[in-house]
C-alpha cells in the first residue's frame, strides 16, 4: 500500500513539475511570430471610399485606438478589457514612422487587418479587430483613409505603452487563437437593397457578434453564426471605471431578448444609446450614430433571422 501511494505521490509531482514548466514557458515566452505580407497592393478609392472610409475607421476603430485628449488614433488603455487577458494597451495607428504605421504598406496593412499578422509578423491577439470577412471595397477604404491627411489620423508621436498579456492571452494565441487565412477570392459589397443581407454584412464586419454573443474565447471570426451563444448575449466586459457589464441577449427571444422590440426602440437604443423607460445604455456600448437609419435597421432585420436563445442577462446600471 506505502509503495502504491509513493508512487501515486511521484506521478502528482510530476504532473505539477509539467504543469508548472509548461506555465513559466508559455508566460516566457512572446506571443507567437508568423509569415508576414509577400504581395504587391495598393489601395484605390475616390472621395466617397475616403468618407466611407472614415465612418467605418470612427466606427470600428476610434472606440479603442481614440484618445480624447489628442482627438487621434495614438491609443490608449484598454481599460474595458476583461482582466484575465492581462495588461493591454492599444497601440498608436496615427501615420507617425516611430510610434504609428507609418511605415505600413498598403500590403502590410491589408494583411493585418485580414490576417492579423502584424508588420514584424507578431500575432495580434483577439482583442485587436480582424476583418476576414469585410468587403475588398471597403477595406480598400479603411486603409486610403488611414494613409488620408484627416487630423485623426496625421502623424502624432504619442509613445505606446507595451502590452502585458496574463497566461490566458499567451496560451489561447498557442491554440484557438490563430491567424485567419487571406481570402481566396474577392469579397465584393452586400447588396444594399436587400436588408437582411446587409444587416448580416454589419453585424459581421462591426463585430456586434463579438460581444453580444457568449464569450470572446468562443467566438468564431471566420463564421460567426458558428460562435457559442451567438447574440445571445453573456460576454463580461468592464466600464472606464473598471465595473463589470455583460452584453445583453439581442436575439429573438421575446422575454429576454430583443423579440418584443420594435424597429423603432432598436434604432433608438443602437443610433443614440437610449432605452424606452429605462436608463441609457451604457459605455462600452457607445452610440453607432455615424450609422444611417437603413444600416441599423437592416442589422434589426437580420436579427430578427438568428436562433432565439433564451438568456436572461440582468442589466446592471452604474451612477
Amino acid at each position: 500500500m506505502k509503495r502504491v501511494l509513493k508512487i501515486i505521490g511521484v506521478i502528482l509531482l510530476l504532473i505539477i513539475l509539467v504543469i508548472g514548466a509548461g506555465y513559466v514557458y508559455i508566460m516566457s515566452s512572446p506571443i507567437p511570430s508568423y509569415p508576414t505580407a509577400d504581395f504587391e497592393y495598393k489601395a484605390e478609392t475616390d472621395s466617397l471610399g475616403l468618407e466611407r472610409g472614415k465612418k467605418l475607421v470612427s466606427t470600428l476603430c476610434f472606440g479603442c485606438h481614440g484618445n480624447h485628449e489628442t482627438g487621434k488614433l495614438t491609443g490608449r488603455p484598454m481599460t474595458d478589457a476583461p482582466p484575465e487577458f492581462g495588461d493591454i494597451y492599444v497601440p498608436n495607428i496615427t501615420q507617425d514612422t516611430t510610434y504609428g504605421i507609418g511605415k505600413y504598406s498598403d500590403a502590410e496593412l491589408l494583411f493585418l487587418l485580414r490576417t492579423g499578422v502584424k508588420r514584424d509578423g507578431q500575432y495580434a491577439p483577439a482583442y485587436m479587430a480582424k476583418l476576414p470577412k469585410m468587403a475588398d471595397e471597403d477595406l480598400a477604404s479603411i486603409i486610403a483613409f488611414l494613409n488620408s491627411d484627416d487630423h485623426m489620423v496625421s502623424a502624432d508621436a504619442t509613445p505606446d505603452r507595451a502590452c502585458k498579456p496574463a497566461f490566458l492571452t499567451k496560451m489561447l494565441c498557442r491554440g484557438a487563437w490563430k491567424p485567419y487565412p487571406m481570402p481566396e477570392k474577392p469579397i465584393p459589397m452586400p447588396d444594399t437593397s436587400n436588408q437582411v443581407e446587409l444587416g448580416k454584412y454589419l453585424a459581421f464586419n462591426l463585430e456586434c457578434f463579438s460581444c453580444h454573443s457568449k464569450s470572446f474565447e468562443t467566438n468564431n471570426y471566420l463564421e460567426p453564426e458558428q460562435s457559442e451563444g451567438y447574440f445571445g448575449g453573456g460576454t463580461t466586459l468592464l466600464t472606464p471605471e473598471g465595473n463589470p457589464i455583460v452584453a445583453g441577449n439581442i436575439t429573438p427571444h421575446k422575454e429576454t431578448g430583443i423579440g418584443s422590440w420594435s424597429s423603432d426602440e432598436f434604432l433608438q437604443a443602437v443610433k443614440f444609446g437610449s432605452k424606452k423607460d429605462e436608463a441609457p445604455l451604457q459605455i462600452p456600448m457607445q452610440p453607432y450614430n455615424l450609422l444611417s437609419d437603413q444600416e441599423i435597421l437592416a442589422i434589426y432585420e437580420y436579427l430578427q433571422t438568428v436562433p432565439a436563445i433564451e438568456n436572461n442577462v440582468e442589466r446592471i446600471i452604474y451612477n
